[in-house]
């Protein structure tokens, strides 16, 4: 049963007077449940309780915590079909979105439950002592990691189970030792109760220390501000907008003790077709990218919202296709009334660019509900104009027209940071790519070949992150096992009697 309070520890509170409701963005009216925001007492208070867990928790060990995510894998299957209908309300999206993105979550629980079984994520290196060497002795050396202490998580709008509540930066935060505070979102608030209850009754089930995690509600953008400047708060974890992130990196920066935030926020996702791709699979990959564009309704920071190509008479009928491929697909709804509006907002002020050509028909949609589309600009215009590079969050891409291959790299090396490139071509174009590969890699986190950038694998090799304003810190993947280095900082120890190290630096 959804309550409208916050979980703060192990206890549910509502002492506030601002409450809110969420919306079911299909129907375009209010859900019934009524939301309280955290008060400023109770965000202390959670954060109290994270920083005295965090004396205990951080000592537990691998296996404890293991079951800790385990358990709460299984807790949010037992949620079954309460937990896919409050979704479905709250977001709009399909009952298989749901139930994929659960599957999703789980798996990332039980990902770094299985990941805790070895120590490879510790980054431990040992270099013993050689007392003999001249001109002066070397002393034993020892490395490992430690948890930083409690971490703020903000929920996502676009996904409010797998980069939520228990999504990628909470497992993996908690697989390592650190308490988590999440900032629940206004959006899909009853989705991140029914989550949080099955995070805190595994936290008992398994005997973690009350204050291991805490859900705060929050309407506005002050439960966020007051979380990232508590002094006791020692990271940050977002998935949101680049002015959201941008704002949260600035409040930490101005601390007495500055702490990192790990933010993935905007993305276009370039990719660069090939005139061969075109000429052999040009409709191929027409009826491919119109469903990539559209997946999600374009709510995803994958998706590819910019197509680089070299003029020519196949690109022009591929942008025509896509084009005409894109309007055939059903419009579906957006998250929210406030994001289908900035989706109209933005897309207008990309479209309205002086050179700007927009190549799908016009869509009636009902509220709520996208009207994809597909422009086209030339390499020129596109290099004059920033304001062509914004993210437009929705089923929207703009195809650029370069002049030819040199103007096409120009472009790329002008890009902001990107989260994903993606290059499409043959295999007779492969021995001349070099250059194109060599500039993309500098601007994006992850290169794919002749795929679409939309799907993100959670497994070790994945690196979902890259330059700025993708992301905050490029070294960094949000996504897979890896993610948990955020969350720790390098130890060493220096000729430290073996009984004082930890476990994994021991002889034995």
């Amino acid at each position: 049963m959804i309550t409208g309070k916050s979980y703060i520890g192990f206890a549910q509170q509502s002492n506030g007077k601002t409450t809110y409701k969420t919306v079911n963005p299909k129907l375009n009216l209010e859900n019934e449940w009524l939301f309280t925001e955290a008060t400023a007492a109770e965000i202390d208070t959670a954060v109290a309780l994270a920083w005295s867990a965090f004396k205990e928790y951080r000592n537990t060990n691998e296996l404890d915590r293991a079951k800790f995510l385990n358990a709460i894998a299984e807790e949010i299957e037992a949620l079954g079909d309460e937990l896919v209908q409050v979704y479905c309300a709250e977001s709009g999206l399909p009952e298989g979105r749901a139930n994929g993105e659960r599957n999703r979550t789980v798996f990332q629980l039980r990902s770094f439950a299985e990941m805790l079984q070895s120590d490879d994520w510790k980054q431990i290196a040992i270099d013993t002592a050689l007392p003999e060497r001249t001109p002066a002795p070397k002393p034993d050396l020892r490395r490992s990691v430690l948890p930083l202490g409690p971490v703020a998580v903000f929920g996502s709008s676009n996904f409010p189970l797998a980069y939520s509540t228990a999504g990628g930066d909470t497992a993996s935060a908690l697989a390592v030792g650190c308490p988590v505070v999440v900032k629940s979102h206004p959006m899909h608030s009853g989705t991140g109760e029914l989550i949080a209850g099955a995070i805190v009754r595994a936290a008992q089930k398994t005997g973690m220390p009350e204050g291991v995690f805490s859900n705060l509600n929050s309407e506005g953008i002050e439960v966020g501000q007051q979380l990232v400047k508590h002094p006791k708060i020692k990271a940050v974890g977002f998935t949101g907008s680049i002015r959201g992130g941008r704002a949260l990196l600035d409040l930490a920066a101005e601390r007495l003790e500055p702490i990192p935030v790990f933010a993935e926020m905007g993305s276009i996702n370039p990719v660069v077709i090939t005139q061969k791709a075109l000429e052999e699979n040009g409709s191929k990959w027409a009826q491919t990218y119109a469903g990539s564009i559209t997946l999600g309704t374009g709510q995803f920071c994958t998706n590819p919202g910019l197509i680089l190509g070299i003029k020519s008479p196949e690109l022009t009928a591929f942008s025509e296709e896509l084009a005409s491929k894109i309007v055939t697909i059903d419009p579906m709804v957006m998250l929210h009334p406030n994001i289908k509006s900035a989706y109209g907002i933005l897309k207008s002020e990309v479209t309205n660019q002086s050179g700007v050509e927009v190549l799908s028909a016009p869509l009636e949609v009902e509220a709520n509900f996208a009207d994809q589309a597909v422009a086209t600009v030339d390499g020129a215009t596109f290099l004059s104009n920033p304001k062509l590079h914004t993210e437009v969050f929705g089923p929207f891409s703009i195809v650029v027209q370069c002049d030819d291959e040199a103007q096409l790299v120009e472009i790329i090396e002008n890009l902001e940071g990107q989260l994903t490139g993606t290059i499409l071509a043959e295999n007779s174009d492969i021995p001349n790519l070099n250059t194109i590969v060599d500039e993309m890699r500098q601007r994006v986190g992850r290169l794919i070949f002749n795929g679409v950038p939309t799907g993100v694998e959670v497994c070790p090799s994945m690196n979902h992150g890259g330059p700025y304003p993708s992301s905050t810190d490029p070294r960094f993947t949000a996504v897979g096992t890896h993610s948990v280095r955020r969350w720790v900082r390098l130890i060493s120890y220096q000729s430290m009697p073996e009984a004082l190290l930890p476990n994994e630096l021991k002889n034995g």
